[in-house]
């Protein structure tokens, strides 16, 4: 038996998606742990309704569908149109999956009576722009899991300031639980409380 968070057993489609990600020269894929992480808070919530902001090319969605159950769903944005033809050859059949090639800035807002049971939150916005609406979104009890706030190679120069003052604003929030992992990209995972 062995700690090592690096022997990780991939999800069905995830070598195939990596294929086609690598062939479009698509960077922004969140790590094997952040997938694992994730794999393991979808499996916490049967039947649960699952937001992913930031589809890619869909090799996060493959850790999210991976341990969903039948009564789950997921709904998953990107703007990208690249990316999401990637993705959707992966999945644009799955009965549970809604993949939704938008800006996820005016989407959270035109869905406000919508509600879900995980937001993993990998894009600008629901991270450093309109958490308010997007924070809306997530049930008591819910989970939020952020990505990537430990420094990465495709920062602009001033996002630490966006990182620090999202760190900020949500350590002084009361309506949550928070813990930071200085771990894989840098992972806060939050509870919302009430």
């Amino acid at each position: 038996m062995s700690m090592n968070d690096n022997q990780i057993k991939l999800p069905a489609k995830y070598d195939a998606i990596l294929r086609a990600s690598r062939e479009i020269n698509f960077s922004m894929a969140s790590d094997l742990q952040t997938g694992a992480l994730l794999r393991t808070l979808v499996a916490s919530k049967p039947a649960g309704h699952f937001l992913e902001l930031g589809t890619g090319t869909g090799l996060s969605l493959a850790w999210i569908v991976n341990s969903m159950d039948n009564q789950s769903s997921v709904i998953s944005i990107d703007n990208n149109p690249v990316f999401y033809s990637t993705a959707e050859q992966f999945w644009k059949d799955q009965q549970r999956v809604t993949l939704v090639n938008t800006d996820a800035g005016p989407w959270i807002l035109e869905n406000q009576g919508l509600s879900f049971d995980l937001i993993f939150a990998d894009s600008w916005p629901g991270k450093y722009q309109l958490f308010e609406e997007t924070w809306r979104l997530l049930k008591r009890g819910g989970i939020y899991l952020i990505d990537d706030m430990l420094p990465q190679p495709n920062w602009p120069s001033d996002h630490p300031e966006n990182v620090a003052r999202l760190i900020k604003d949500l350590e002084r929030r009361d309506d949550l639980q928070l813990t930071k992992m200085n771990w894989s990209t840098g992972i806060i995972l939050v509870t919302k409380t009430r």
